[in-house]
């Protein structure tokens, strides 16, 4: 015996041929290789609806770019390779630096030299505003961590801009095309981004509960004692910051590098652990005599701030809006690969029913997001600028609040596959709450929308021209905005309804949109499943009569 044990020296040799258990079969190719700004009907004519025909050809070219292999690849390797924090150099001097993989600042690069940031600041024609909201919403279906100091740039230009003293260095490099990773003063760069940082561990979305304390030193300078709970992209080259002075809550341009080429204390205490957004660095900052210079008015740091974020919730409704079409795409896709019960999922009926279902939420949501990009374009205009007020919160409440609910659908589609890492789904549905958690949350949105119907006279006037322009096109969308009507001219809604009026401004806003300027067909079963039904049942509710078959090849991603 070889083993000395009957059993172990009864087992067979493995054969020498490789025995294959099964093919595999029935399995959807990645989704890669496509141009996503031509498989984009809506996106495509909301660009030349909304002032941006001119950028048709260069969307187009960069959506090819953006749709390619190589830069699904990209973002996957930025986000399985976050960014390390590095508090100390061998020596025990302080860093408090993130190292980066090299495809986070590919990513980067590609943003600012394609002017994702700052290029609608420095881009005189009508419509740079939403040429530049739709690559957000294209770049958001590839990689959404990078978007974060993307955004915050954009944002800061109008407040930096009124500073002439920062202005004159500083609005130059923000307006730059050129991505300058290296960590050394400004006056050394060719390009710079910058950030924000207010949340606090008291008070989070309550800004005046800011307990970092700002003490003058002459000059227009401020040493700032305190924290900072939660800061993104701590690899900007300054920060908007708040803070308490003498006056009260202010606002401050706090530089991570000194003139001199001294770093200005801002202590990296840990990383943040973050569900999503992996590729980019979030932390926790304490500032222990952090040099800042006053921005604006003393004691008027949040209107100042708030600028800011108008810009920034702007994108929080471009970016969801991205993310749910990247969803909806690979479910698409999934469903004309995949067979079950004798056919593709695409031919079943109750399949069907839910992907136009998506479809059109999708299509609703882009809508409204390049009509409110539309409007920062127009902001000259006392219309345009008012309905730019009142539709930001809306559009950043609900476009954010849907997408989780539709990438979650999304992955149902898929099935396991779409539960798994290696696939697109998991990484989306991880990133799909940030944005309705940070820019102010969803009651915060709410009460936004209240304070402007309440406070500021030509909300209301510029909504009711928006809405009535739909007028008469469906007898369903009618009888919701004389509804919604009552609601709006309330002489004090109360503030517990501010949810329900927001979801309903919302809903007619994207039926208005819908109505006048997508198919017959989009703007019926916009109408019936959403203003005349019974309230949300999730997807795949349409009615037996919604045109589900052209909606489908409306949405189709290839």
């Amino acid at each position: 015996m070889k083993n000395g044990d009957p059993w172990l020296d009864s087992c067979p040799p493995l054969p020498a041929e490789t025995i294959h258990t099964h093919a595999v079969e029935n399995q959807a190719s990645p989704l890669q290789n496509i141009n996503l700004y031509r498989v984009n009907r809506a996106l495509q004519e909301a660009v030349q609806r909304e002032g941006a025909a001119w950028a048709d050809d260069e969307i187009g070219r960069l959506g090819a770019e953006l749709g390619s292999a190589e830069w699904i690849r990209r973002s996957d390797l930025a986000n399985r390779n976050p960014p390390v924090l590095k508090n100390f150099d061998p020596y025990g001097e302080r860093r408090d630096e993130f190292e980066f993989h090299p495809a986070w600042h590919e990513c980067l690069r590609w943003l600012k030299g394609n002017g994702v940031d700052t290029g609608a600041w420095a881009d005189p024609r009508p419509g740079a505003h939403v040429r530049r909201a739709a690559l957000f919403q294209l770049f958001a279906e590839v990689e959404c961590g990078s978007l974060c100091p993307t955004t915050m740039t954009y944002g800061s230009v109008p407040v930096v801009s009124r500073q002439s003293e920062l202005a004159r260095l500083w609005r130059p490099l923000l307006l730059s095309r050129d991505y300058d990773e290296r960590f050394i003063p400004a006056q050394h760069k060719r390009g710079v981004m910058m950030g924000m940082a207010m949340t606090e561990k008291q008070g989070g979305s309550d800004v005046r509960a800011n307990s970092t304390r700002a003490e003058p030193i002459g000059g227009g300078w401020f040493r700032l004692v305190g924290h900072k709970w939660f800061v993104s992209a701590t690899m900007c080259d300054a920060f908007l910051i708040t803070a308490q002075s003498p006056k009260g809550i202010s606002c401050f341009f706090l530089p991570r590098l000194l003139p001199e080429g001294t770093r200005n204390p801002f202590n990296l205490v840990r990383a943040k652990d973050k569900l999503g957004d992996r590729s980019n660095a979030g932390a926790e900052v304490e500032l222990p005599g952090t040099l800042a210079y006053l921005v604006g008015e003393e004691g008027r740091g949040i209107p100042t701030v708030i600028e800011m974020a108008t810009y920034t919730r702007l994108d929080c409704a471009n970016g969801s809006t991205g993310i749910m079409r990247a969803a909806l795409s690979n479910a698409l896709h999934h469903a004309s690969c995949r067979q079950a019960f004798g056919k593709r999922l695409i031919d079943q009926p109750l399949m069907r029913n839910v992907l136009a279902d998506m479809a059109l939420e999708v299509e609703a949501h882009t809508a409204l997001a390049m009509r409110l990009a539309a409007a920062f374009d127009r902001q000259a205009e006392q219309h345009e600028d008012a309905l730019r007020r009142a539709i930001t919160p809306v559009a950043k409440y609900w476009c954010t609040k849907r997408c989780p609910a539709l990438v979650a659908e999304a992955m149902e589609v898929l099935g396991g596959i779409g539960y798994i890492e290696e696939a697109p789904l998991a990484r989306l549905f991880r990133q799909s709450p940030l944005n309705a958690i940070w820019e102010g949350a969803g009651s915060i949105m709410a009460l936004d929308l209240l304070r402007a119907l309440a406070r500021e006279p030509d909300t209301l006037p510029a909504l009711e021209v928006e809405l009535l322009a739909a007028s008469g096109l469906h007898p369903a969308y009618d009888r919701f905005v004389a509804s919604l009507k009552d609601e709006l001219t309330e002489q004090a809604p109360a503030q517990s309804g501010g949810r329900r009026l927001i979801v309903h401004l919302a809903l007619a806003l994207q039926a208005s949109l819908l109505l006048r300027h997508a198919p017959d067909f989009v703007g019926e079963a916009f109408c019936l499943s959403r203003l005349a039904g019974e309230g949300d049942t999730g997807f795949g509710t349409l009615p037996s009569n919604a045109a589900i078959d052209a909606i489908l090849e409306r949405a189709w991603p290839q």
